[in-house]
């Protein structure tokens, strides 16, 4: 069943079609979850103030998270698909429809294939954050993603690009986006709820706890720098035990906790960032780190590489002496290029444009 809250038995005419009707042109934004913190939830907020300046309405939809329309099929898990009568009528008033990493990621593949059938034929952009190949866990998978020639694909890096091009997907890549405007954060104020002195280093990780995100390398490197160990999200997929474990071991102090204040406030409070993640579609953290001017130590993933040769000075993460020479003597022409390039490549405002240019080559505009 889908619960909605601003769903007008006026706006919807035969299943799966939008209704013709005044006012602006109506998107939907379709996943698992959304308005958490995990990065397709982020990105996801991005595409849709993106996707308002251009023009359109915004409506959520998803298996759980504060949306304005759930359908507890879609969740992760989910024991059943939503019924397809359901995904037609939460959809039936979207002129465009962004599939968001829910028919790219078999992490419910009923609800992927039933909201593939519904969008036949109709204006989408599947958006792809890490396809089913990508985990060796889904890599049996081939009916991820689906095609039709009314949608249009989209990466969030040029090495899944090419991994679409090889199977005979046309994709396009567009990059998150970040709000390079950002408030500055509070250092002294959160150090202090956070019972951190001011001589002490923190190094923060800023993550969900699973185990890609390689929890204890970040320890490792806390450790070699003799720094408190910040990690920022919740245990998840299991990962609970496992987390216990490396963390009672530490030699070193450990926080795990969400910020006190606000994300600008953890960076701030933060002396350096850790990302030593195995495998990231993305990875926001590093770049987040670079608008706060913050340090980042970051793992070698594959995406890594490809940021990496577009400018960035990041710190490995299995050797802590360049971090802590920096940090004894501060490099700001460092922080100055990892910012500058953030601000040039990787705004909210090069997301909408790209956006804008997928939407008119589609024939899409609002």
């Amino acid at each position: 069943m889908v619960v909605v809250t601003n769903l007008t038995s006026e706006r919807v005419t035969a299943i799966g079609m939008p209704a013709t009707r005044p006012g602006p042109p109506v998107c939907a934004i379709v996943s698992f979850r959304l308005g958490g913190t995990d990065g397709v939830s982020i990105v996801a907020r991005s595409w849709a103030a993106a996707l308002t300046s251009i023009g359109y309405r915004i409506i959520t939809v998803a298996g759980s998270g504060p949306v304005d329309r759930v359908l507890p099929g879609l969740a992760i898990g989910a024991q059943t698909p939503p019924d397809r009568a359901d995904v037609a009528t939460a959809l039936a008033d979207a002129d465009l429809v962004v599939v968001e990493n829910l028919c790219t990621i078999p992490l419910n593949l009923g609800a992927a294939l039933r909201v593939a059938g519904v969008l036949r034929g109709r204006p989408a952009i599947l958006h792809h954050h890490d396809p089913a190949w990508q985990r060796p866990q889904f890599a049996h998978i081939d009916v991820l993603p689906p095609q039709d020639s009314a949608w249009r694909h989209v990466t969030i890096n040029r090495l899944t690009e090419r991994e679409f091009a090889r199977r005979g997907l046309a994709a396009t890549t567009i990059y998150n986006g970040f709000d390079v405007d950002l408030p500055e954060g509070h250092r002294h104020a959160t150090r202090a709820a956070l019972g951190i002195g001011d001589g002490t280093l923190l190094l923060a990780h800023p993550v969900r706890a699973i185990a890609r995100k390689d929890v204890p390398a970040a320890v490792r490197l806390a450790e070699g720098l003799g720094a408190t160990y910040w990690l920022l999200g919740p245990a998840e997929d299991g990962y609970e035990g496992e987390l216990r474990d490396v963390l009672a071991a530490a030699r070193t102090p450990v926080l795990h906790r969400p910020s006190p204040g606000s994300m600008a406030d953890a960076y701030a409070a933060a002396d350096a960032v850790v990302f030593p993640s195995t495998w990231e579609g993305f990875g926001n953290p590093p770049l987040e780190a670079a608008l706060h001017r913050r340090p980042a130590a970051v793992g070698p993933y594959p995406v890594a590489a490809e940021l990496r040769a577009l400018g960035f000075s990041w710190f490995p993460t299995d050797d802590p002496a360049p971090l802590l020479a920096f940090l004894a003597s501060p490099d700001p022409d460092l922080l100055d290029r990892n910012e500058d390039l953030v601000r040039a490549r990787f705004s909210q405002a090069r997301v909408e444009a790209d956006l804008r240019a997928l939407i008119g080559a589609a024939g899409w505009g609002p």
